[in-house]
């Protein structure tokens, strides 16, 4: 098994350096030709051609040329779990990773009416849910695949907790939704899981690391450095495999059954950002995501014909601390990987409902409204950045403001450090000046950059401030009473933030088997998309009151593509078993994705029958009898008499049920 190890910015700039031009050959200046019909010309911008051309690669430079049936290219969220699905099922199958390791776990994912949800007394309403998603994107998206993460996001969770708890991994599920959201009637559903654990040295479990042994044990692995240059496609316009770069060299994997797309999105990308997401460049302040997401995968598969989303869905985070005077934006010349200003870690703290207020010293917004909100209100004001005040009651306001998600994270840290004052707990963004510490309010105004009016408007919003609170009513932006908070107990604190960008989520549009779409909305045979570089669900931004969504969908999405794949010309497998109880053998035949499989006989009259017969007529020894005894163990398997794909399935489903692992190259 090779060891994952991490990659920092630095070093994935240095290893894009060495992948040159081609690789980033979508990104060069360069009009794209009236013959690429695939191009989504609405969701380019005219004087910023990212999308560019598809690089030519002569088929002298190719090296090596590897044979699979399924080609997942990524190896983070959504292709490990593609991976691990492909294990069970027993495909052969090839996992192309353009990084030195595995990409890094979102632990956090949302699923509905799981075992979880049960045991805690709760029910989501799937069509409630369904209407909430699609008012967040104004309607623009695809809600008949939005219900396929609704129907199948607990067969999902069923699916892998078994693979995380085995590791070690437990779960908790947050059932903590009993409150208002800032008076704008949000529904928040219970469905946040997390998973978490250590193994057997201390060290933190990490589900993508867990999925990695999983598929290792099942005698696949992960081929490392191999950046996706462009898919290829036979006469008839089916995606046959990819072309990547691994070191100086060319390799062609060719995919029998098709190619699923893990590739993340463009976080990294700043041409990509400018054109695609310019609400971006208005709020930013921090890049907290993977920089390795540049847009490979989206750009491979528009100059195949593949159509992207033409409304920006950045995931942004109210947490991109930044020192006074600085304006959020994307900083990176032209060509270069997105970077911003920030230098801090995304600090959580800007995600409490605080009074905010903007460079000229005013409020601007409801602060109780999902992350992105606010830093969306800051980007019709000067800076596109916000100033977030607080006193010495912090931690009694906190516990009161009681929020949701990750934004809890400054609730555990505060309770958890209750002795401790303010200054020791925030000792280092006091240093490094992205929070401010004053005597009075006065002093605080000073020391944040208020001047002249701004300075005069901010102590009025101030006091008009603490009336709201004593009136226990926000006049002004209707924020709820029990969110309200006095400034009036020194010492006084503020931190400026923007946004924190963790990653992108208009992709490649895709329908209910997540299969890529042409211009005419019809499935591209072969291609397959899951995960941040896939579209169809969103528009302008993340639902971040749906907690856990995001990473939600890339696994249960990731499972669907792999067994509609898996099922694609496949007949009807039914496995009869001569069980005669539910256990570990009756699971593992489930979890060979047979298409039937028989309940146990235990309970059928006609099983004691034979029972009592075979009792009354046995005449061998007694370790012959037992012998004979495990017979009832065995499972016969039948399908129809044509075709083969079906005695491939029959063999996974024997492997599982005898837990042999049969690895693939």
């Amino acid at each position: 098994m090779k060891e994952i190890e991490g990659i920092s910015r630095r070093g994935f700039l240095g290893a894009m350096a060495g992948i040159g031009a081609i690789g980033l050959a979508g990104c060069a200046t360069k009009a794209a030709p009236a013959t690429n019909e695939g191009a989504s010309s609405d969701a380019m911008n005219a004087s910023d051609d990212w999308l560019g051309t598809a690089p030519e690669i002569a088929e002298s430079d190719i090296s090596e040329t590897k044979e699979t049936d399924l080609l997942i290219v990524g190896a983070g969220n959504a292709g490990l779990a593609a991976a691990a699905v492909a294990a069970d099922l027993g495909m052969e199958f090839m996992i192309c990773e353009k990084m030195k390791s595995i990409q890094r776990t979102r632990h956090w994912f949302g699923a509905i009416n799981t075992r979880y949800t049960k045991d805690a007394g709760l029910e989501v309403d799937e069509g409630r849910l369904l209407n909430e998603w699609a008012r967040y994107a104004s309607g623009q998206c695809d809600q008949r695949v939005i219900r396929v993460w609704i129907r199948e996001s607990s067969d999902m969770v069923e699916w892998i907790d078994p693979i995380l708890t085995e590791a070690g991994m437990t779960c908790e599920f947050d059932a903590d939704i009993d409150h208002e959201t800032g008076g704008t009637g949000y529904y928040v559903a219970p469905m946040q899981h997390y998973y978490a654990g250590k193994d057997a040295n201390g060290d933190r479990l990490e589900r993508n690391k867990v999925l990695l042994a999983y598929i290792n044990e099942k005698g696949y692995d992960v081929t490392y450095e191999h950046s996706l240059v462009k898919l290829v496609q036979d006469e008839g316009g089916r995606v046959t495999g990819a072309i990547f770069k691994a070191g100086s060299t060319y390799v062609q994997v060719n995919a029998k059954k098709g190619v699923l797309l893990a590739t993340g999105g463009y976080a990294g990308n700043a041409e990509m950002l400018r054109a695609c997401n310019p609400m971006v460049d208005r709020c930013v302040t921090l890049q907290v995501g993977s920089p390795n997401d540049v847009g490979d995968g989206i750009k491979a598969g528009m100059w195949i014909g593949g159509q992207k989303d033409t409304i920006g869905v950045p995931m942004i985070f109210d947490r991109g601390a930044v020192l006074p005077g600085q304006d959020a934006g994307i900083v990176s010349e032209a060509g270069a990987s997105a970077e911003f200003i920030g230098t801090d870690k995304q600090f959580n703290l800007g995600s409490q409902p605080l009074m905010k207020v903007a460079r000229d010293g005013r409020r601007f917004c409801n602060e109780s409204t999902p992350y992105d909100s606010c830093c969306f209100a800051a980007a019709e004001h000067e800076g596109g950045v916000f100033c977030q005040i607080f006193d010495s009651n912090l931690k009694e306001d906190v516990k009161r403001f009681s929020t949701i998600g990750c934004s809890r994270q400054t609730q555990i840290l505060l309770a958890s450090n209750e002795d401790k004052p303010l200054d020791e707990i925030y000792a280092d963004q006091l240093e490094k000046g992205t929070m401010v510490k004053a005597d009075t309010i006065d002093e605080l105004a000073d020391k944040l950059g208020f001047t002249g009016q701004a300075k005069e408007a901010f102590l009025a919003e101030v006091d008009a401030y603490n009336g709201f609170y004593d009136a226990q009513e926000d006049s002004d932006f209707g924020k709820e009473a029990y969110r309200l908070s006095e400034l009036r107990t020194a010492p006084f604190y503020g931190t400026w933030f923007g946004g924190a960008l963790l990653t992108t989520g208009d992709g490649l549009r895709i329908n209910e088997d997540m299969q890529v779409l042409d211009a005419k909305a019809k499935p591209i045979e072969g291609l397959y998309a899951a995960g941040d570089c896939s579209g169809s669900m969103w528009a302008n931004n993340y639902p971040e009151y749906i907690v856990g969504s995001a990473c939600g969908r890339t696994l249960t999405f990731a499972r669907h593509a792999v067994r509609h794949w898996r099922s694609e010309g496949a007949e009807t497998l039914a496995v009869a078993t001569y069980l005669l109880a539910e256990g570990h053998f009756s699971r593992a035949l489930h979890g060979a994705d047979a298409d039937l499989v028989a309940p146990p006989l235990g309970d059928h009259p006609a099983v004691a029958q034979v029972v009592a017969r075979r009792y009354r007529a046995a005449t061998v020894p007694a370790a012959a009898g037992a012998q004979a005894g495990t017979a009832v163990l065995h499972t016969r398997a039948w399908r129809p008499p044509h075709g083969a794909d079906g005695a491939g399935r029959l063999h996974a489903a024997g492997r599982a049920l005898t837990g042999s692992t049969g690895a693939r190259p």
